[in-house]
Formats: structure tokens, sequence, C-alpha cells
């Protein structure tokens, strides 16, 4: 009975062997690299602030980055500001890159954490800290985070003002 065991164990450590050698595979690609590139205000409604954020995506693999939904959160000097979804599709090529624009909110409580330190005038630069995911097909994704400093529109919050010069 054991010499039919010992070719099937065999033949399953095998099989075994390669599928964790096929999903190694997986886990040489470098992660994507995300910048914010653009904010512009968008039409909200009530309470709610929204803009269009728009991310410079770049793939440093040999393979294109296939993406089928986006999702980003936006965090501004410490503090979350806004969070965004699109359902839109798109590929990243090899050694490629490209500009996604997501729609993002900004919900009251931010809105005025945010605005306050606005009214004064005096801050218009913020440092960031960005977090998100590029949906891919069959469950996979392209996780990324990305920090750096963010130079606000004036009438993100509201219709334009004059603000004195950030120091």
């Amino acid at each position: 009975m054991s010499s039919r065991i010992a070719p099937l164990v065999a033949l399953l450590v095998a099989a075994l062997l390669a599928a964790l050698a096929g999903c190694a595979a997986f886990g040489l690609r470098d992660p994507v690299s995300v910048e914010v590139v653009g904010l512009e205000p968008l039409a909200g409604e009530g309470m709610e602030t929204r803009f269009l954020l728009k991310l410079r995506v770049q793939n440093p693999n040999e393979t294109a980055v296939e993406y089928d939904g986006v999702f980003a959160e936006l965090d501004l000097a410490g503090s979350k500001l806004a969070s965004g979804v699109s359902d839109q599709k798109g590929i990243v090529p090899r050694f490629g890159e490209q500009v996604i624009a997501l729609p993002m909110s900004v919900p009251v409580g931010a809105m005025i954490r945010q605005a306050i330190g606005l009214a004064t005038g005096q801050r218009t630069k913020f440092t960031y800290q960005l977090r998100g995911k590029l949906s891919g097909p069959s469950f996979a994704a392209e996780r990324f985070e990305s920090r750096g400093e963010l130079q606000l529109p004036a009438n993100l919050f509201g219709p334009e003002r004059q603000t004195a010069p950030v120091r």
C-alpha cells in the first residue's frame, strides 16, 4: 500500500512547489509610483465640497498594469481631507505612465478643519499623504502610497479670495 502512496505524495509535493514558485513570481513586481499632479474644483451639492484629483501613475515593471477601478484617500497636514472612487478602466504600459483623474469628496468635518487653516490666508501649501489602489482583474490590486507637498487652488473651498503669499 505504501508503494502506491509514495508516487502520489511525490506528485502532490511537486505540484505544491510549482504553485509556490508561480506565486513567488508575482511578488517580484516593483510598486507603481503615484504622484499628485493637479487639483481642480468641481461643483458640489449643499455643504459638500468636491474636487478632481489628477494622479500620475508610473509603472517601473516589464509588464503592463491593468486596472478596473481606482480608490484613493488624501490626508492633508496630518488629517484626512478627502476620498474618492472611480470605476474607470485602463492600462499603464510597461515602463510607462498615465494620468488618472479621480473625483474626490470632502466631508463637512474635514472641510471645516481645513477651511479654518485657509481662512487666515497664510497657508495654501500643505504636506500630503496619498493612499489607494488600482483594482485589477481577478482580485489583483496595485496598492500605492505617496507623500509630498501640495499647493491648493485659492478657490478650492469656495469663491476666489485674496490670499497672503506663502512664507
